[in-house]
C-alpha cells in the first residue's frame, strides 16, 4: 500500500490503487485519504479544530464531582431576546413560500438603518437594493467569498488568500477548496493581533486574489483602527484583489465600540469598490441557532455574489428574516449582551490582573491566554480538561505553523467566555488554580 505524500496535522493519510489504476478511500486511525472520484483539494484541509481537541482529549478522565464545562467553543449562552420567537410567529404563514435570495425590502431596509446608525454613514451611501444581501450565518458566506473571488490563475500564476494567522479555520479551508495557496500572515500582540500589512512581499500581493481580515480579531480579541483599515482597502485596490472583512465580533466591547470597514469606505470617498463586510446576529443578539446574517460592500461584487448564491446558496426563510429585522432595527438587547460580557471580562482582570502575560481584550467574548510557561496549549488544555473538567482550545489548533516550525498559537489557549457571568467566573477560578 503507498503512502501519500500528503501530511496534515502530524496525521499520514493512506490510499490503495486498484488494477484498473483507480484510489479507493481508506480509513484508519490515522485518517483518510479521499478517492480520485472526489476533489482533490479535499487533501488539502487540515483537521477540524475540534476533531483535534476530541482527539487530544480522548482517553482523559475529567476530575469526579467537578460538573465538566465547555470553554472552548465561541457558541453565545445568553438568552436570546424574546422578540425572536415572537415575530417567528407572528410570520408563521410566511413558511410556506420560498424565501428570495435577496431578502425582503423590510431586511435589507433595517440593515440599511442599522449601518447608518451603527458606522455614522450619510443616508443613500449604502444602497439597500444593492449592497445588502442576507446570508445563513456568515460561515457559509465567508466560504463562498473564496469561490467568488479566486481565479485558476492570476497573471500566469497560482493565485494566494492572504489571512490572519491564528485564524478562523474556514478561511484556510475556502482558499484550499478554491485552489489557490493559502498564505498565512503571523499575528503576534506586538502587531497588535493584526497582519503587518508593510510585511506582504510584493511577489505575493501581485497573486492574491482574496485577503480575510477579522476585526475585532478572533481569537484575540483586539481591534483595526480606521488607518489600518484604509490601508487594507487602498492595498486591495492597488493589488486588484476582494478584502473580504470579517466584523461579526463588533458589536461585542469592551469601552468603544470598534470602527469598521464601512466608515473607512466613507472616509475614501464613499468608494466600496473591491471591499465585502460580513456582519452577523450570532455574536450580537447571543442567537446562534437563528443562522442569519448579511454582506455588504461593493455594489458589482455583491451583484456577482447573488449569482453565485442562487446556485449554491442556503437562502434565509422569510420568518427568520422578519425576526433578523426586528433584531437589526433594536439596540437595547445588543446593550444588555455586552454588559454581561464585560462582567465576566472585569471576573477575567481581578484573577489574572497580576500576569504580566494577561490582557483584557478591547472586544470579543475570548481570552486568548499565554500559558507558555505552563508548557504551552496542548499541554495545559489535557490538563484543564483533567484537573478542572474544563475543554479550552489550544491555540496551534487555530493557526498554521510557520516554515521554521512552530506556530503563532502554540503558546495560547483560547477560553470563550460565553456562559453566565457566576458559572464563567467558578471556571476562570478553576484555571488560577489548576495553573498556579
Amino acid at each position: 500500500m503507498p503512502i501519500c505524500p500528503c501530511i496534515m496535522s502530524g496525521r499520514t493519510r493512506k490510499k490503495t490503487s486498484g488494477a484498473d489504476g483507480t484510489t479507493a478511500i481508506v480509513s484508519s486511525d490515522k485518517g483518510v485519504y479521499v478517492s480520485a472520484m472526489l476533489n482533490p483539494h479535499l487533501n488539502r484541509l487540515t483537521d477540524y479544530p475540534f476533531d483535534r481537541l476530541r482527539a487530544l482529549l480522548d482517553g482523559i478522565s475529567p476530575v469526579a464531582n467537578v460538573e465538566p464545562l465547555v470553554l472552548s467553543i465561541g457558541e453565545p449562552q445568553h438568552e436570546p431576546p424574546a422578540m425572536i420567537a415572537r415575530e417567528i410567529a407572528n410570520s408563521a404563514h410566511l413558511w410556506g413560500r420560498y424565501p428570495p435570495i435577496d431578502g425582503t425590502p423590510d431586511f435589507r431596509a433595517a440593515v440599511a438603518g442599522w449601518l447608518n446608525r451603527r458606522f455614522e454613514l450619510p443616508d443613500g451611501l449604502i444602497d439597500a437594493d444593492r449592497q445588502i444581501l442576507p446570508v445563513s450565518g456568515t460561515r457559509e458566506a465567508l466560504f463562498l467569498a473564496a469561490m467568488l473571488s479566486v481565479p485558476r490563475r492570476k497573471k500566469t500564476r497560482r493565485p494566494a488568500v492572504l489571512l490572519p494567522n491564528p485564524m478562523y479555520h474556514v478561511y484556510a479551508g475556502a482558499g484550499q477548496m478554491a485552489g489557490a495557496d493559502v498564505v498565512p500572515l503571523a499575528t503576534t500582540k506586538a502587531g497588535n493581533f493584526l497582519p503587518d500589512l508593510d510585511a506582504i512581499s510584493p511577489e505575493t500581493l501581485s497573486r492574491t486574489a482574496l485577503m480575510y481580515l477579522c476585526t475585532p480579531s478572533n481569537p484575540q480579541g483586539t481591534v483595526a483602527g480606521p488607518a489600518y483599515l484604509k490601508k487594507a482597502i487602498l492595498l486591495a485596490r492597488t493589488h486588484d484583489f476582494v478584502l473580504a472583512m470579517d466584523e461579526c465580533y463588533s458589536e461585542i466591547y469592551d469601552v468603544a465600540p470598534p470602527p469598521g470597514a464601512a466608515q473607512a469606505c466613507r472616509d475614501l470617498g464613499g468608494d466600496f469598490s473591491n471591499v465585502m463586510i460580513f456582519h452577523s446576529l450570532s455574536k450580537r443578539s447571543s442567537a446562534p441557532g437563528l443562522r442569519s446574517g448579511f454582506v455588504t460592500g461593493d455594489a458589482d461584487l455583491l451583484e456577482q455574489f447573488r449569482r453565485l448564491r442562487n446556485f449554491g446558496g442556503a437562502t434565509m426563510p422569510m420568518p427568520i428574516m422578519a425576526a433578523s429585522a426586528a433584531l437589526w432595527r433594536d439596540d437595547d438587547h445588543v446593550e444588555r449582551n455586552r454588559a454581561l460580557y464585560r462582567v465576566k471580562f472585569d471576573s477575567a482582570e481581578r484573577l489574572f490582573g497580576g500576569d504580566q502575560k494577561f490582557y483584557r481584550p478591547a472586544a470579543g467574548f475570548f481570552l486568548w491566554l499565554d500559558v507558555g510557561r505552563y508548557g504551552g496549549g496542548e499541554r495545559v488544555a489535557r490538563k484543564l480538561w483533567a484537573e478542572a473538567a474544563l475543554r479550552v482550545l489550544p491555540g496551534a489548533y487555530l493557526s498554521r505553523p510557520a516554515a521554521s516550525g512552530g506556530s503563532p498559537g502554540d503558546a495560547y489557549i483560547r477560553i470563550a467566555l460565553v456562559h453566565a457571568p457566576e458559572t464563567t467566573r467558578n471556571a476562570l477560578e478553576r484555571i488560577v488554580k489548576v495553573l498556579r
